[in-house]
């Protein structure tokens, strides 16, 4: 397999999170490949329900992290590749796409095994579509991008959740102040009337 800076076809790297990128026929390879994919089943709804069945067919214990119902997830695998696929010449949208799908996803507890298992069900389902079609540059392409996004996911919410979760609380408590002033001043109003 080939290697693509800090992210490659083999492993999914959650230690950093930069921009990925690709080499141009690389990303044509991949970009062609998911084309072909989407286009050998009937819809695109046929082809995220494909994903959707082949992850939970790898891995039956991972349905229970989707509380959205089949049809929803199949389209919403379906968006969210196409999506990250389709920005594939941008790494600098490419990033803010995975990152906000991340944290999209706080709420998963995304795992470098489960990575593993997503990247590989999705590769092999397009593998076994494509048969012939699916190029070597096109396999590891795939693989190094979704490893990216496993990655990224996993970073985000090492990195970002503690962050947020501080903001919230800091919400919060900012909210209860001005609740307090608000309660106060009306108290005060009545007092007066």
């Amino acid at each position: 397999g080939g290697h693509f800076c800090k992210y490659g076809p083999e492993e999914v790297n959650d230690q950093v999170f930069d921009e990925l990128e690709l080499p141009p026929e690389i990303i044509h390879e991949v970009q062609s490949a998911w084309v072909l994919y989407t286009k050998s089943l009937d819809s695109r709804m046929a082809a995220g329900e494909a994903i959707y069945a082949a992850l939970f067919e790898a891995a039956p214990n991972l349905q229970t992290l989707f509380k959205t119902p089949r049809a929803v997830m199949a389209m919403r695998f379906m968006d969210g590749i196409t999506a990250i696929l389709g920005s594939l010449q941008d790494p600098k949208a490419l990033k803010v796409t995975v990152e906000t799908l991340g944290f999209q996803h706080l709420h998963v507890d995304v795992t470098v095994p489960r990575s593993c298992i997503f990247r590989d069900a999705i590769v092999d389902l397009v593998a076994i579509e494509l048969g012939g079609q699916f190029s070597n540059g096109a396999n590891d392409g795939l693989r190094t991008v979704l490893n990216y996004i496993g990655g990224a996911f996993i970073f985000v919410k090492t990195n970002y959740a503690g962050r947020l979760k501080i903001l919230a609380t800091s919400w919060a408590t900012a909210n209860k102040r001005t609740q307090v002033v608000d309660d106060h001043e009306a108290g005060s109003a009545e007092t007066i009337v």
